[in-house]
């Protein structure tokens, strides 16, 4: 792998929340792709894409990109988005990351759920298949008010998708979360809704149980959401990215050879270059030689 391809939108003005594009060669300085101008737009749902995750198959190769329907542009307001949003999640396929389908609308979230936010994916190799997860504010009999729980389901080919369970829930409301592997564990990084923070968790199966790792430079931070995780070009050192949407101030990397220690370090604003478009909530996915030429990367 050779470099990183940034999927994500910019915000809640016109065509903000459709699909853009960005490379890195060494996942820490970023080039805007199509001049600025997004490159996937869906005309399915809400005609709106948040939050989108790509990712690849390891069996076949072939590439995904899921997000989340919703336009906050249409001006509805976050209350309608949350109670009586769409329980779609938007995907797109390609094997070349030039030529991609036309976007399908997947109904995903249970019923009587308000939404189904930030979707995200990853390959469960006991099962040959992703565990696809997504945040749904539910509420359940007994409670007063809902509150923003992570749901789950599995799917072969982001076209049919098993039923969807109960995957993770707090005392608050969780939304915006990711998995990363590594030394044969794995690490889930969600944003505690209430207090807009990032709460860092370990276990050694997808659906097993998972415990808190303590993490003071996360718990310091307020304000944020969208973390995504990638290994960088030494292949030891994760980057952790968290959106500094509180601030408007865009993507905060973060550096750690050791998820289970919990210690990160961020970085100063001269090691990094998010690129001249301020990104919103996005994934990231590691990209080939063959791949960055063919996407314009130099």
């Amino acid at each position: 792998m050779a470099g990183y391809l940034f999927a994500h939108f910019i915000g809640e003005e016109k065509d903000g929340e459709q699909i853009y594009f960005s490379l890195s060669k060494d996942g820490l300085h970023w080039n805007d792709l199509n001049g600025g101008e997004p490159v996937l737009y869906s005309k399915t749902g809400t005609c709106g894409v948040r939050d989108p995750f790509p990712v690849r198959n390891p069996l076949d190769g072939k590439i995904y990109l899921i997000a989340t329907d919703l336009r906050i542009e249409a001006g509805e307001g976050w209350e309608a988005a949350q109670e009586r949003g769409s329980r779609s999640l938007i995907v797109w396929e390609t094997e070349d990351l030039l030529h991609w389908s036309k976007e399908r609308s997947c109904e995903v979230g249970i019923p009587g759920a308000g939404c189904v936010w930030a979707p995200e994916a990853v390959f469960d190799r006991q099962k040959n298949a992703f565990l696809v997860f997504f945040a749904s504010k539910t509420r359940t009999a007994d409670e007063k008010e809902g509150k923003h729980r992570i749901y789950a389901a599995y799917t072969k080919d982001f076209a049919a998708f098993s039923e969807t369970f109960l995957y993770m829930e707090r005392e608050n409301h969780v939304i915006d979360t990711t998995i990363l592997e590594s030394g044969g564990r794995y690490y889930r990084i969600s944003k505690e809704e209430t207090e807009k923070r990032l709460i860092l968790e370990t276990s050694d199966a997808l659906l097993g149980e998972f415990i808190q790792i303590p993490s003071p430079v996360l718990a310091g931070l307020k304000g944020v959401e969208g973390p995504e995780g990638y290994l960088l070009p030494d292949g030891k050192t994760w980057c952790l990215i968290a959106d500094r949407f509180q601030e408007g101030t865009g993507y905060l990397p973060m550096l750690t050879e050791n998820l289970a220690s919990g210690d990160f370090r961020i970085l100063a604003p001269g090691e990094y270059d998010m690129g001249r478009t301020k990104k919103r909530h996005g994934g990231i996915l590691r990209i080939t030689d063959a791949e960055y030429e063919r996407l314009g990367g130099n």
